[in-house]
This record gives C-alpha cells, structure tokens and sequence, in this order.
C-alpha cells in the first residue's frame, strides 16, 4: 500500500506531495451569471489549467482532479454531451502542453463507458507523456470510490481463485495494489471547492489520513492564490497517522 508522505519527502518544506481536488461549484457560477451549465464546465476547465501549473510551481508531485464521477451519468443527456465534448477538446489542446512541461497524464475510473474515442485520446495522451519525470495529473473520468474498492475486491478474489495469492496473503497492502491508483501514492491533502463539506464518494480508500480543506470558493473562481492558501494550511497541521503529538510523545516516552 502507498504510504502516507511526510513534510521530510517532500519537495519543498511544509508541501503536500499529492493533492486531490473536488472541483465543484462550476454550475452554480454559471447559474449566478446567467449563463448555461457549459459555459461554467469550461470556466471550470480553465480553473483546472491554473490549478496544474500552480501546483507544479508549488513543488507538488501529484495532483489528482475529479473531473466526472460515476453517478455524473445521470446528468441531463446534453450536459453530459457538453463535458464529453469539452474533454476531448482539452486532451487534444493539453497533451502537448503537458508534455512540453515534463508532465505526466494518467487517468483512472472505469473506461468502459467513455466514448471510444475518447477512451483513444486518453490512451494517446497516457503514452506520450509516460516516461516525463516532473508533475503527475491524475484526472478521475467516470470514477467513484465505492466502485474503485469494489473493483480491487473482485480482481483479489479472482487471484485468490486462481492461486495467484492466499487468502492469508490478502491484507491492506495487497488490496491497495489493486485500486486504479496503485502506482501513486496517497493524497496528503484534499480541497474541495463551493462550501460543500463532504468527499462525494471520491477516492475513499486514498484518503484515509488526508487533511481536509473545504473552501466557499466556486472552483471557477478558484486561483493559484487559493491553492497556495490550502497548501498553507496543510503547513499548519500536525500530522500524526494515530499517533501522539510530538510533545506529548517526548513527554511519555511513547
């Protein structure tokens, strides 16, 4: 299982090494503007543009957008027509981008029901910047949690069927190596815009030891200020993983 990082492995002092962000707030902008649900996914498409480059010039390794959960299918048809369109939009527009910069793309959640091209474009996208070293983007398409957790479970019971692995062997490592994010390690902080303080079934198992930054920011409006702002707060806290604070800790002799 990847294991929670501390301020001591991180690039710069005090910065999280992955950050995960809900991006919410996009139709409500929209809404107070006159302006049709589209117009605020793409305000909101902006915002996630400053939000990778800021984060690359923070220091951070990781930063993981939930860009279209599994339950967004039950969006209206033509909204859901409309992210279909700006995503393909964006990963043709990007990819070059994020590769010029040393970026890698990855994407995780459940493929089967994206447009095939779409599915193409990632594919695409993933090869091109696979071997770059510097700011890993995760997007989440057609992702939940629940559904991620219950993916690993039904792939471990099938190794254990097939004598791949014992169910003794079967523990918190084991399961982790099986979840979409298998190869990233865990946020170290998640943010979520529009004053909504809930994580909405997005990365339930990753985020077990996460700091928590809710902000009334609709994600729109949401700048390089505002993520400098959540990394400051993750600065701010002390990260024990169940342990004893540090003073106390020296205090028992624990």
């Amino acid at each position: 299982m990847s294991q929670p990082s501390t301020s001591s492995s991180l690039p710069g002092a005090d910065v999280p090494r992955h950050v995960a962000i809900i991006m919410d707030g996009n139709g409500r902008w929209a809404a107070a503007r006159g302006m049709t649900r589209i117009e605020g996914h793409k305000k909101g498409a902006e915002a996630a543009q400053r939000a990778v480059e800021a984060a690359r010039d923070l220091g951070i390794r990781y930063i993981t957008l939930f860009g279209f959960s599994s339950e967004n299918w039950r969006r209206p048809a033509t909204e859901v027509d409309g992210l279909m369109n700006l995503l393909r939009y964006y990963l043709k527009k990007e990819t070059n981008e994020l590769h010029k910069n040393d970026a890698c793309l990855k994407v995780i959640g459940d493929r089967s029901r994206l447009p095939q091209d779409i599915v193409e474009l990632i594919a695409q996208a993933e090869e091109v910047t696979r071997d770059n070293g510097g700011l890993t983007v995760i997007i989440a398409l057609s992702y939940g949690g629940r559904q991620d957790i219950v993916f690993a479970a039904k792939k471990l019971a099938e190794d254990v069927a097939a004598g791949k692995i014992t169910a003794a062997a079967v523990n918190e490592e084991a399961f982790a190596a099986c979840l979409m994010t298998a190869d990233i390690p865990d946020p170290d902080l998640m943010i979520r815009t529009s004053g909504e303080n809930r994580v909405s079934n997005f990365l339930l198992w990753q985020l077990a030891y996460a700091e928590m930054y809710f902000t009334p920011t609709l994600w729109p409006d949401f700048s390089k200020k505002d993520l400098a702002e959540a990394v400051a707060f993750f600065a701010g806290r002390e990260r024990r993983f169940g342990g004893l604070p540090a003073c106390q800790a020296a205090t028992t002799g624990k």
